[in-house]
């Protein structure tokens, strides 16, 4: 008899299953179950309803086949926001997230299931998806591009489990544009690009919640000790910590990051006691490399902490040479009093607290050690802060005074510090020293090339300088090293900046309805936004958004009045299309 032969055809294939599936599977087994149950039976009606057929399903995951893909994408994003739905209406333990990915390509038939590499790239495209996301293909996004009113966010060329493939991210209600560079096949990637690591807050194992903020001490000091070596980048606190608290899946949190190694730990202080654990965690496969624990008494804390750092990075990276650690072990107070009242301030100030509450502490912490350098700059960045706030603008120049004479001394104490830098660049850029900025950015850089703010900061240095594309650059390595960052309004209007400077202004477009988005009462982002438009020859939404503009800044009535307000280095573009949507010259 013959051998049968190989059938294949061309299919639309849609992959998904559920974000965490394992660690719910371990939390509450029958919960679980019962949730995917509903879950599944919403999915089930949603493939039949748009002619699509499951050929495959194992555990938590399905594949279907659709003849269409405009039919498939439509069902993969109606489900993906009925889910979205339901979770707003049920408790916590009851919701479920899924990743989901469509590809078009060739398929091999056996009976009634499909294989192939047109099924393989779907199941890849759900591994990059992000929770609550539809992520396709090129060929499929080029298909349903004009055909649906669906807007698209393409993430280039990505490497996924050794396949390099060309990624759209279908932009739902509820799911942030990403940032995604372009990835080279993870080979090269590792001999090019330094591996990252992330230090996910310290557990509490007190037993004491008043002990919160000195655990989540300790934590900052083991990141700010990793930051300070120029081999590896490391993923900033802001970031990191949005996991407190959390149960978290490691090869998840690696993804969502980007990084290679995580960094655990826990912290049991009793009396003048204290215990630190850390270990070292492969995320990409959750495999534990290196652990330890130290028992020491209080007065030793900062030796431990210099300790638990540098064997992290010798297991991250051991071609790092000796003289590098003597470089990494930072003075530190020997007063634990003082270093505990830094800590309680750091604390109010990450929880968004009272400034003068976050001043007090610090003073309290200069008057018990005055060579705590970092408690000179924590005051800083309130200072900095309450300098941009418009209701403290009658306070600006005793603050402005203090913010000088505090970072000078923080400068005598840690000249080398990053964040010493910063503030100093900030302090000549309010003196217009721009060259004096970027220099002082420039060193920041040369001693932690992974430091985010450093980056973001350099960045907008160099703006000053019509150096728009570098400057973009720089800013989109800051959000890789704090990928938390691209939810601040900050972030995105900087980011629209540097955009504006190079004329591109989609890009521009889409950052400043970030930034609206996040706070849609940000008045200077309206104008931004109305200029936008304007050169984008999208007139009347221009007007529109003007007139909005000009309601709430009734003081701004023309072109002049707009300049006094506008940022400098790129007034002339922002006038250009407010002058195109009718605003006065």
């Amino acid at each position: 008899m013959a051998e049968s032969k190989t059938r294949r055809k061309i299919a639309v294939i849609l992959a998904t299953d559920v974000v965490g599936f394992s660690t719910k599977m371990e939390e509450n087994e029958e919960q679980t179950l019962k949730n995917l149950k509903v879950c599944r039976n919403i999915i089930d009606e949603l493939i039949e309803e748009h002619h699509g057929r499951i050929f495959n399903t194992a555990g938590d995951s399905i594949l279907a086949e659709f003849q269409s893909a405009v039919e498939a994408v439509i069902c993969g994003s109606e489900f993906q926001n009925t889910i979205k739905e339901r979770n707003n209406s049920v408790s916590l333990e009851k919701q479920m997230e899924f990743r989901l990915g469509i590809n078009m390509g060739d398929v091999v038939i056996e009976g009634d299931n499909l294989y192939g590499e047109g099924v393989n790239v779907a199941a890849r495209l759900e591994a990059l998806a992000q929770p609550g996301g539809v992520c396709l293909s090129k060929n499929v996004h080029d298909i349903v591009n004009k055909k649906t009113n669906f807007k698209f966010h393409d993430l280039g060329e990505q490497t996924v489990k050794n396949t390099v493939l060309h990624a759209v991210d279908v932009t739902l209600e509820g799911t942030s544009q990403r940032i995604i560079q372009e990835t080279k096949n993870e080979q090269n990637l590792s001999a090019e690009k330094p591996p990252a690591i992330a230090v996910l807050p310290f557990a509490n194992m007190s037993g004491d919640p008043e002990q919160e903020y000195f655990v989540d001490g300790i934590t900052e000091d083991v990141i700010t000790n990793l930051s300070l070596w120029k081999t590896f980048p490391v993923i900033s606190r802001n970031s990191s910590f949005t996991y407190k608290g959390k149960s978290v899946n490691l090869k998840e949190v690696s993804k969502e990051l980007g990084v290679r190694y995580l960094v655990e730990g826990s912290v049991r202080k009793g009396g003048n006691k204290v215990r630190i654990t850390a270990q070292l965690i492969d995320g990409t496969v959750d495999n534990h490399l290196w652990s330890d624990r130290w028992d020491r008494n209080l007065d030793d804390i900062f030796e431990v902490q210099d300790e638990v750092s540098s064997s992290i990075a010798a297991m991250v990276s051991p071609a790092i040479k000796n003289q590098e650690q003597d470089r990494v072990v930072r003075k530190q107070t020997k007063n634990i009093n003082a270093w505990d009242e830094y800590l309680r301030g750091l604390s109010i100030f990450n929880n968004n607290g009272e400034y003068s509450d976050v001043k007090e502490h610090c003073y309290k912490s200069i008057n018990l050690d005055p060579l705590l350098s970092d408690a000179y700059i924590l005051i800083c960045r309130c200072l900095r802060l309450e300098i941009y706030n418009p209701r403290k603008q009658d306070q600006r120049s005793a603050n402005e005074t203090e913010l000088n004479e505090k970072a000078n001394k923080a400068f005598e104490l840690d000249p080398k510090n990053p964040e010493v830098l910063i503030i100093l660049s900030f302090l000549a850029n309010i003196k217009k020293d721009l060259n004096q900025r970027v220099e002082l950015m420039k060193k920041a850089l040369e001693i932690n090339p992974y430091h985010a703010m450093a980056n973001f900061e350099y960045g907008l240095s160099i703006t000053s300088f019509g150096e728009f594309e570098k400057a973009n650059e720089y800013m989109i390595k800051s959000v890789e090293l704090n990928p938390i960052s691209i939810n601040d309004t900050y972030t995105n209007t900087m980011l629209m900046l540097s955009n504006i400077g190079q004329r591109d202004f989609e890009n521009a477009l889409v950052y400043i309805n970030k930034a609206l988005e996040i706070e849609p009462n940000f008045t200077g982002g309206i104008g931004f936004k109305a200029s936008i438009l304007a050169h984008l020859d999208r007139i009347e939404e221009s007007k529109e958004l003007l007139a909005q503009y000009q309601e709430k800044r009734p003081k701004v009535k023309n072109i002049r009045d707009y300049e006094k307000v506008a940022p400098t280095v790129i007034k002339n573009v922002l006038t250009e299309g407010l002058l195109k949507a009718g605003m006065p010259e």
